[in-house]
């Protein structure tokens, strides 16, 4: 199969290309390669390339930059994902797209299932949503993935962050009041390997097993690094005040993900420490 993954450059994008190269034919663009909110430059991209389905992991994740770049925002996150929903379906072709948890708004007290009513509270979350219901309404080949707390290779996430401010500070302060599930990059794209083997088109939720809040999570990844000199202080979300506000609890159950037959992703915890021996491997090289 001829995959062409837009926002190639991205984290999850380097990720993808990783995975699915060892079994299909890849073509990875974006910016300045292709700018997905220009419709006839979409067009033009795929009838050039020809691919036998498009990911779209493109995407403008920056949920703080959002609330004041809100054109912006709409344009890359709800009209990218439209123009290439609009081609997908003229030439027939399957399409993956990429959404968040941030469609929702973080009051729920149980994971957020696929049929979950979405009410995001951030302009991102309602730009994503936007995207998705673009996508739902263009092209009927379509596999919606939604998933949450993205770390990996190639890409700046908590992970690599908290690792950076170990190495600067004594104490860090960290959210205790939001809980999510984080998903290694690379483990998603093993998901998405494995469901586009099949038209089992929808919406799923897919992340790593179990949960966490960010302080919980930080003190995890100290805990595999070895990494005892740092003392991580709990606080809560209006103590950081961000510009944008972020769902409390955004935890995502795979349920359609689990009914298609498909095993569950493996815990956070184990996917972090691969995450971290790959990190040590590229410091030694």
């Amino acid at each position: 199969m001829h995959i062409l993954i837009t926002g190639s450059n991205g984290m999850l994008g380097h990720a993808l290309t990783a995975v699915l190269s060892q079994q299909h034919k890849l073509t990875g663009l974006d910016l300045p390669d292709l700018d997905i909110t220009n419709l006839s430059a979409v067009k033009s991209a795929v009838s050039f390339h020809q691919p036998d389905l498009i990911i779209n992991a493109a995407a403008y994740t920056d949920v703080d930059g959002c609330e004041t770049n809100v054109d912006h925002a709409f344009a890359v996150n709800a009209l990218g994902p439209r123009n290439l929903a609009v081609v997908c379906n003229e030439l027939n072709i399957p399409m993956v797209h990429i959404s968040t948890d941030y469609v929702f708004d973080g009051t729920a007290a149980s994971p957020y299932r696929e049929t979950d009513k979405p009410n995001p509270r951030s302009v991102y979350g309602k730009s994503k949503l936007l995207g998705e219901q673009y996508v739902r309404e263009l092209t009927n080949k379509h596999y919606i993935i939604r998933t949450s707390w993205l770390f990996g290779e190639n890409g700046k996430n908590f992970v690599a962050t908290m690792l950076r401010l170990a190495k600067e500070r004594d104490e860090i302060g960290v959210v205790n009041d939001q809980t999510g599930s984080p998903t290694y990059t690379r483990d998603l794209a093993n998901a998405i390997s494995e469901l586009i083997q099949q038209p089992a088109y929808g919406t799923y939720h897919i992340t790593n097993s179990g949960t966490c809040t960010w302080y919980q999570f930080a003190r995890e990844i100290f805990r595999q690094a070895g990494i005892n000199k740092v003392r991580v202080k709990p606080i809560t979300t209006e103590e950081i005040n961000r510009p944008a506000p972020r769902p409390r609890y955004s935890v995502l159950d795979n349920y359609l993900w689990r009914l298609q037959g498909m095993r569950p992703l493996r815990q956070y915890k184990d996917a972090l420490t691969d995450y971290l021996k790959s990190l040590t491997k590229e410091e030694n090289q």
